[in-house]
């Protein structure tokens, strides 16, 4: 019988110029009150400030 391996996708941070910060792959992801959420591929967080959906990026970014 073969083992299965259990391998976790590696994370990834990226930050986009003019625009939010990418993470993806395999984290969890926890907010200021401590609430966690279990993200198995990719969270974009605002860095901007104008998103109406805070700490997520909604693409306000690009209204100029």
């Amino acid at each position: 019988m073969e083992e299965k391996t259990n391998k976790k996708k590696e994370t990834v941070v990226e930050i986009i110029e003019n625009g939010p910060l990418v993470i993806t792959g395999n984290f969890i992801f926890a907010d200021l009150k401590r609430n966690t959420e279990e993200t198995a591929d990719e969270v974009r967080i605002c860095r901007c400030g104008r998103s109406k959906n805070m700490p997520f990026c909604d693409n306000a970014h690009e209204e100029e």
